[in-house]
């Protein structure tokens, strides 16, 4: 059935409850709530959901979170009663404490520099989505769906109030936050598997230019040996910031940097914004007036505003053949080797206006399901319906390879179509810290793929905090270092050679955890579940572990301890130290084996092209009855072949052979894809030591095992040591853990 005559079959539903709030349940565990005079034709299509929410049965008697929708002083009003307890997350990109309970949150996309304009309380993007999570676990979300400016007010109740119509409220009741994350995926969308060179660290500036600038970056990055996958270009490539072209004297052949990037194992990513300067001889603005691409004022003419370029007129993405011809612009862009886009600016930001945004009562035409309607409505999916438009020129131009683009902006749903950042943060600690909860939240909402600019993107940094904040940055999703114009340079080597030092260590370590990490990306493409999660996902009936938001999870497996962490709340149980390297700078941040887990890790490699799975450590945490397991995911890394089935999954499976040999059985239990001589050793965990196997292949083999009474640290009996606190900026503590000693390549 064609798309607008299932829209067309849904208002006709929805004609017949508008007179009366109605509820029924979508499936076993979701619900769906419509106001009295639901207005369809001001909320309809949803931009967020991609499933039609049909009734399946009513609402049973005892459902636990239900609405109640009413108007006050001319406002439309959402409350929403919990019915016990529940610690509240999500809410997409906000600043703030991990724990949501008490704030409040307005969905409005704003350019927002330094998190500085409205207390913070709205960024870049909008997700009108919150997760509950009770003290016994189970777990409720809740989507108000609602393109309209919202504000959330994060009590018991919670209080929705909308600029606009009401919207409907989905309820999601699973017994646990996993489950709920799943189901809000299954809803809205997942990520598409990126392709693995952005998985890689990666450098950019506010701006890298001329061309011999970007040349001598890379060679800098390979020179001394620090891992690094791509190259950003800001606005200063493009001729006069008109996106689609390049400054003849700053960047005259595009194609040969590019080649010259790729043939030192580097990729590239530019910058396109959504301002189309108003010039009749430009060729971007030609094309767009012949088709009557731009939004429209009130009065209905082309809208002009200030952004880089000076007056410019903005796409209108409402309209399909405006995506279409957007879309079509990627070709000969592409075409000159470049790699992956940027979408900046994008919520939509336009300069001199006291909303800092385009008039909210301009107009938006339109088509094919979505209605003419005012700026108001579609602001907040502005850079939704442009990184979609995007991300379908790329494929277009390079249908044999995996596109990757960034958005600034963003909306409930938007990683179906791509990453995104935290926006301009600013060099000092307080960012640093605040970096963990707010990419941690953007999991929580559907967005796997994020992460801040690593050392700040305004002000001057100092070394400090830009060798503790590399540290961490290799577990963020996303690993960018980003730095504004103006700035002092923070490239890993620009503060000296003890901060030169901890870069190239952490940077290591995350390019050996990619088998893992590129596993952890798999999973979330499939089910929707964070890359980065926050530390109460290890035990959810764990009330004391709420709370934490400097330490967080990569992956269920292995857990990230920042060294400046201040006496953080740590799992329970059995854990072990994972250490990568034989140094210890005093930077690089405890990680921590899951008891139970095995993890894949590689080679250290300068970039992903290097990347190879043929020979790998499995590093082992068995619990006390000798019993692991873990997971391998594997395919090209670019492409779409693993969608018909050329990938591998490996399970890994460590079981007691006798009393003191480990039996680790490797099977082959997904895909089609088939390597010859995979080369495995164990990396075995046993009293805070790691002991390497000889090189093993074949699907199965035997380690000694040494007697292990401790069989892992338990993390929660942990202290402080007086005597390795660090003063920084008003940061106390540096959490100590005792020096482990590794004996490496000794044989069984």
């Amino acid at each position: 059935m064609k798309k607008r005559s299932i829209i067309l079959l849904l208002f006709s539903f929805l004609a017949g409850i508008a007179t009366a709030q109605t509820s029924f349940l979508y499936s076993r565990d979701v619900a769906v709530f419509y106001p009295e005079q639901f207005e369809a034709e001001r909320v309809l299509p949803s931009l967020a959901i991609i499933k039609d929410l049909q009734p399946m049965s009513s609402l049973p008697a005892n459902w636990k979170v239900r609405p109640k929708f009413y108007k006050e002083n001319g406002k439309n009003l959402v409350t929403i009663t919990f019915d016990s307890y529940a610690d509240l997350y999500g809410t997409g990109e906000v600043t703030g404490d991990l724990k949501r309970n008490g704030s409040i949150v307005k969905m409005w996309n704003t350019d927002n520099y330094t998190f500085t304009k409205f207390a913070g309380q709205c960024l870049y993007q909008s997700h009108p989505w919150i997760l509950g999570v009770r003290k016994d676990g189970t777990s409720f979300g809740i989507i108000a769906d609602n393109t309209w400016k919202q504000d959330f007010e994060l009590k018991n109740p919670i209080t929705i109030t909308s600029t606009g119509p009401l919207p409907r409220i989905i309820v999601i009741e699973k017994g646990t936050p996993q489950d709920v994350i799943m189901e809000l995926a299954n809803l809205t969308g997942k990520m598409e598997l990126p392709p693995l060179w952005a998985l890689g660290y990666q450098q950019c500036r506010y701006s890298y230019f001329p061309d011999s600038r970007v040349k001598e970056i890379a060679d800098e990055f390979r020179k001394r040996s620090i891992p690094c996958d791509v190259i950003w270009m800001d606005i200063d490539y493009m001729d006069g910031f008109r996106v689609f072209t390049f400054d003849k004297k700053l960047f005259p052949d595009p194609k040969s940097l590019n080649g010259y990037l790729h043939d030192k194992g580097f990729k590239s990513v530019y910058m396109i914004d959504p301002g189309i300067k108003k010039d009749e001889n430009y060729f971007v603005y030609k094309q767009g007036s012949h088709i009557d691409a731009w939004v429209k004022d009130k009065n209905g003419n082309e809208y002009n505003g200030n952004v880089w370029p000076g007056m410019c007129a903005f796409p209108d993405f409402t309209k399909p053949d405006v995506r279409i011809w957007w879309s079509s612009l990627y070709k000969d862009f592409m075409s000159q080797g470049i790699d992956g886009v940027w979408n900046d600016m994008n919520e939509p930001a336009v300069f001199k206006t006291d909303s800092a945004t385009m008039p909210y009562n301009n107009i938006h035409l339109g088509g094919e399901g979505l209605p003419k309607d005012i700026h108001a409505r579609y602001h907040n999916v502005y850079g939704m319906l442009m990184v979609k438009a995007s991300r379908d020129g790329i494929l277009n131009a390079n249908p044999d390879k995996r596109p990757f683009v960034l958005s600034r902006a963003n909306f409930l749903g938007g990683q179906r179509y791509g990453a995104t950042w935290t926006g301009d943060n600013a060099s000092n600690w307080d960012y640093l810290r605040l970096s963990i909860p707010m990419s941690i939240n953007l999991g929580l909402s559907g967005q796997p793929f994020s992460g801040p600019d690593i050392g700040g993107f305004a002000q001057n940094g100092e070394p400090e905090l830009l060798a503790n904040w590399m540290a961490i940055g290799a577990y963020y999703p996303f690993s960018r270092n980003h730095s504004a114009k103006g700035s002092i340079d923070q490239e890993p080597w620009a503060m000296g050679k003890k901060v030169e030092d901890v870069s190239r260590t952490a940077i290591n370590r995350r390019y050996r955890l990619l088998p893992y990490l590129y596993t952890q990306f798999y999973k979330a493409s499939q089910t929707g579940l964070p890359i980065m999660q926050p530390v109460f996902m290890s035990d959810i009936k764990d009330t004391t572990l709420r709370q934490e938001q400097e330490c967080f999870m990569l992956g269920p497996d292995l857990l990230i301890i920042p060294r400046w962490s201040n006496k953080p709340a740590l799992p329970k149980g059995d854990w072990d130290i994972l250490k990568l390297e034989d140094n210890d700078d005093g930077y690089q941040p405890y990680v921590a084996l899951r008891s139970g887990a095995v993890v894949p890790v590689g080679k250290v490699i300068q970039n992903t092209g290097e990347y190879s799975t043929d020979s790998l450590t499995l590093f082992i945490n068995p619990r006390k009855d000798g019993s692991a397991t873990g997971q391998l995911y594997d395919d090209a890394g670019d492409g779409f072949a693993y969608k018909k089935g050329d990938y591998t999954q490996y399970q890994f499976t460590a079981s007691k052979f006798n009393k003191n040999e480990l039996k680790v059985v490797i099977e082959k239990n997904e895909g089609n894809l088939n390597k010859d001589l995979l080369h495995w050793r164990v990396g075995y965990i046993v009293d805070n030591n790691i002991i390497y196997s000889g090189w093993n292949v074949g699907k199965e083999f035997i380690v000694k095992m040494i007697k292990d009474d401790q069989d892992g640290i338990d993390l929660s009996k942990l202290k402080m040591s007086d005597a390795n606190k660090r003063e920084n900026k008003g940061l106390n503590g540096l959490f100590k853990i005792q020096k482990i000693q590794i004996k490496s390549g000794e044989n069984f």
